[in-house]
């Protein structure tokens, strides 16, 4: 019971730190995608190397979130696009860093240092792209895109529940609990919710681009839980870490955004929605 008192706790605190860095200003979006950053990367690399080569970390972490400011402030101040090379300068120091290190007895653990850029930094620094309208703060559109993977998950685990023992596995040498029943309880859901969305107003696209939107979040996020789900099982561990009591780690809680997000607004790109 203390456990269940300590997920419900946590989760109410987490949605509402949500809320308020998508609702209040650009300043708390900052803020709260920083710290999410910063964490999931710290979690990635505990997974991946333990406490090996924390100065390259660091330098990857500030790499990171040098993407993520770099790109706020050219949707928030209008930055000279030419500034965005800054961003490669932390990212040589990993690799100098790397040089210089006494032990290279890991050497692959540098692939790692990187790809948690392409995995964790990439994508979050690219909501920026979302949040704003023409240097305006707007992140309703990205609170949608949070809700319908909420509406996916919570979905997919009702469905999955109540009818996944009989059904075909999805992947099960990633994820042996994970269904087809739950997949397309997913879908039902994240369509269901982004239809509300639609009428509500907040979702203002014409309804078949809200259904189709929803049916790209959904599977991309499914695509996410299960890639990080691989990371956990290569590297045998449970939960990527304990940022969250009794929800696990960031990554667990993000895992599913890292994907869907981005995909979500290249589909609204494609079209010109966004």
């Amino acid at each position: 019971m203390s456990n269940l008192y300590k997920r419900i706790i946590s989760g109410i605190v987490f949605i509402a730190a949500m809320l308020a860095g998508l609702l209040v200003n650009q300043w708390l979006f900052a803020a709260l995608v920083s710290v999410v950053m910063v964490v999931m990367l710290d979690e990635f690399y505990r997974m991946a190397m333990g406490s090996r080569h924390r100065t390259p970390r660091f330098f990857a972490v500030f790499a990171g979130l040098a993407m993520f400011w770099l790109l706020f402030a050219l949707e928030n101040w209008d930055l000279p696009g030419r500034f965005l090379s800054l961003e490669i300068v932390p990212v040589i120091a990993v690799m100098l860093t790397s040089i210089f290190e006494k032990d290279h007895t890991h050497v692959d653990d540098y692939a790692y240092i990187l790809t948690g850029l392409v995995y964790i930094a990439a994508p979050l620094s690219l909501s920026n792209f979302i949040a704003f309208r023409g240097m305006e703060f707007n992140a309703w559109l990205l609170l949608d895109f949070f809700i319908l993977i909420w509406c996916s998950d919570v979905g997919a685990f009702v469905i999955g529940s109540a009818l996944g023992k009989n059904s075909a596995k999805l992947a099960p040498s990633i994820s042996p609990n994970k269904s087809w029943a739950g997949f397309f309880g997913g879908l039902a859901f994240c369509v269901a919710g982004a239809v509300i969305l639609h009428f509500v107003g907040t979702l203002d696209y014409v309804l078949y681009h809200c259904i189709a939107l929803a049916a790209v979040i959904h599977c991309a996020g499914v695509c996410g839980d299960l890639f990080e789900s691989l990371w956990k099982r290569h590297f045998g561990v449970k939960d990527s870490g304990k940022a969250i009591p009794g929800h696990g780690g960031m990554l667990d809680r993000f895992d599913s955004t890292i994907i869907a997000v981005p995909l979500g607004a290249i589909y609204l790109s494609i079209f010109h929605l966004l």
